[in-house]
């Protein structure tokens, strides 16, 4: 087992002091170092243009536009250099997995990925100048991969495909984009549809009114359904799945198979986390090992996370933060089964 920890960065103030203090925070780190050796080793399949880039960030969430000047500075990078490792777009992704259950008044879900992806930074920001506030894990720093914002708007998304990539913004800055400027589901359906897509994704997205979207998207087309669970599968863009899908419904049966024992909050959240229930994976080689486990309250504004399996969860009163309340532990702990590396933990992580 490996003990691995996610760093609690907590920011009330405006965008660009605080893309400036994630600089600071990330100048000289390992996380740093691990991406430019990573770089070294492997090309980017993806041109950066930085003011098609600016454009198309700034017509969403500007805010985020401010985030990376801020960045900028603090590492003393060029803009092109800072848009390539957090702009989120036009970026490549490799594959993943990913389940997502709601029920009332929550949303777990378990993040599969592979660990050199993991940056282990668990964020709580206000914003003073626009957009809303947001607690969850952080993706390629700017990025959300899930999270709550203010409204109670949730939001995670599960992986299908990265055949035919478009012009875009991948899946983790869509993610803070959506949190940032929507306040509910019906608005966030909205965005989903007008924001260009990268690569094909489900966004699941659901808020105090207990009502759960899952948004089908591609670079091609986007698709709204309703239901409580998702894995990696398109039920609506059929002809865009991937031709391996074993894994994808062998856990969407394993969470309905055992759904009607989910009959509250911790109950679902144990049958996404425990190592024994079908649904927790550990391929962390194939990129699709259970890295965290979340869980969102839209009512209550509560948010908990748990790293590893067959783990308690830790929990954030997301309210009582947003009244002022910081919170008083630095970092998450947490362990996984495997042997890989971690960028913000070990060094040479390729």
């Amino acid at each position: 087992m490996k003990q691995i920890y996610s760093d609690i960065i907590q920011f009330r103030g405006n965008h660009y002091d605080f893309g400036f203090k994630q600089g600071q925070l990330l100048k000289d780190s390992l996380t740093v170092e691990n991406r430019e050796k990573q770089w070294k080793i492997r090309k980017p399949r993806f041109a950066i243009d930085v003011n098609e880039a600016k454009a198309a960030i700034r017509s969403f969430a500007p805010g985020i536009w401010d985030e990376l000047l801020g960045l900028q500075d603090a590492l003393e990078w060029s803009m092109a250099k800072i848009l390539q490792d957090f702009g989120g777009y036009r970026l490549e992704y490799n594959r993943s997995g990913c389940s997502i259950l709601t029920g009332p008044d929550y949303m777990i879900r378990n993040y599969d990925y592979h660990p050199k992806t993991y940056e282990g930074r668990y964020t709580f920001f206000q914003p003073s100048d626009q957009g809303y506030a947001i607690i969850g894990p952080s993706q390629r720093i700017t990025g959300r991969m899930d999270g709550m914002n203010e409204k109670g708007l949730a939001l995670g998304y599960n992986f299908m495909h990265r055949k035919k990539p478009g012009d875009g913004f991948i899946c983790n800055m869509i993610g803070r984009m959506v949190l940032e400027s929507c306040a509910n589901v019906d608005e966030a359906v909205s965005m989903l549809k007008e924001i260009p897509h990268r690569h094909s994704f489900s966004y699941i997205v659901f808020d105090d009114k207990e009502e759960t979207f899952v948004v089908e998207a591609t670079p091609r087309g986007v698709e709204v359904r309703k239901s409580n669970v998702c894995t990696n599968h398109f039920e609506l863009l059929k002809h865009e799945n991937r031709f391996h899908l074993d894994d994808s419904y062998q856990r969407m049966e394993a969470i309905r198979a055992q759904q009607n024992q989910a009959t509250d909050a911790i109950r679902a959240f144990r049958l996404l986390n425990s190592t024994d229930k079908g649904v927790f994976s550990k391929q962390y080689k194939n990129w699709s090992g259970t890295i965290h486990t979340s869980a969102y309250f839209p009512k209550q504004k509560i948010a908990w996370i748990a790293l590893g399996g067959d783990r308690d969860p830790m929990i954030f009163d997301f309210a009582k933060w947003l009244k002022g309340e910081n919170v008083k532990t630095t970092r998450i702990y947490g362990e996984v089964e495997t042997d890989l590396g971690f960028p913000h933990i070990d060094r040479n992580t390729r």
